[in-house]
């Protein structure tokens, strides 16, 4: 793979409008048009049920209507052939699922985890966020995964060599808990919680406490502390996510290969802007500017040297 024809794939572009997408968009142009095409289908359906869901907690007004339509809504999107209607976009979206051999599995966990953000604020315990997580943040991991691991042979795709939904796990759980930590002050501004209820409690911390800090008040150490279970967990799973990554290069032919470094690479920036001891955990601070990540993007893509 020629490292410069790669660059210039983001080149080409409005290169500062692609910086502001997904990283997993960011990562996923490195694809054939044809797959990318099949990620971007599948993000789109689960971004829309996602922002619903997002949209109707950070809303103080909701009613019991309200929320068995978004149910409903969650259920014809996330389980492919369930419901069909004459909607063009769903239409789109069973062709890709049928197409490209994704699990109906990675869906339906989709849609359980989706099904619990109407229904709850928050978790009790990490180990119930970790359940939401297979939904929340696996299943959509595993899609990409999928999709990275398939291979086509006369017009026909091939399931993976490898298990998706393990392959995916360690680097989709680094990249939430980063998000986590990330998104911090915008998700307070929204009335959205990702902390787990028994660590906050750990550290004497409640929402009116963490919405304080999310609007500038002082950090306490405390909080420090809270941040800091949330660093050393995201460190455990992102040496996990290495190791996984690397076990599973063989399977994937060289452009997928890259498209995980890349993901693994932009995290890992945002991962190396956390500052535990005297950090103010803010949006501006804990995001890249886009100079920076172009440079990182240049840096990976030129030292990136394919599993053969």
């Amino acid at each position: 793979m020629d490292s410069k024809n790669v660059i210039s794939i983001f080149q080409n572009q409005e290169f500062d409008k692609i910086l502001t997408n997904p990283i997993l968009d960011i990562s996923a142009r490195v694809w054939e048009k044809d797959r990318y095409s099949a990620f971007k289908t599948c993000y789109k359906a689960m971004r829309v049920i996602d922002d619903l869901v997002d949209n109707r907690k950070s809303t103080e007004n909701s009613n019991l209507e309200s929320e068995e339509k978004l149910i409903e809504t969650i259920t014809t999107f996330a389980v492919p052939g369930k419901n069909l209607s004459d909607d063009l976009f769903q239409e789109k979206l069973l062709e890709v699922v049928t197409e490209f051999k994704i699990p109906i599995w990675t869906w339906e966990n989709f849609e359980k985890s989706m099904i619990y953000d109407v229904n709850n604020s928050g978790f009790k315990s990490f180990p119930v966020f970790l359940d939401y997580a297979e939904g929340a943040a696996i299943a959509p991991a595993s899609i990409f995964m999928h999709l990275c691991g398939i291979k086509k042979e006369n017009d026909i795709y091939s399931e993976p060599e490898f298990n998706v939904k393990e392959a995916a796990k360690p680097l989709a759980l680094f990249c939430y808990l980063v998000h986590i930590i990330r998104d911090f002050q915008k998700d307070m501004n929204n009335n959205l919680n990702y902390f787990a209820e028994d660590f906050l409690k750990e550290n004497e911390l409640d929402m009116q406490k963490l919405k304080g800090f999310a609007n500038g008040e002082k950090i306490t150490p405390a909080f420090r502390n809270l941040i800091e279970k949330y660093y050393t967990l995201a460190e455990e799973y992102k040496k996990s996510a290495r190791k996984s990554i690397d076990n599973n290069l063989k399977y994937l032919q060289p452009q997928y290969q890259l498209s995980l470094e890349l993901i693994y690479e932009l995290y890992l920036q945002i991962f190396e802007r956390i500052n535990i001891a005297e950090g103010c955990f803010s949006t501006t601070e804990l995001n890249p500017s886009p100079i920076e990540i172009k440079k990182r993007i240049n840096k990976t893509i030129s030292e990136f040297q394919p599993s053969i």
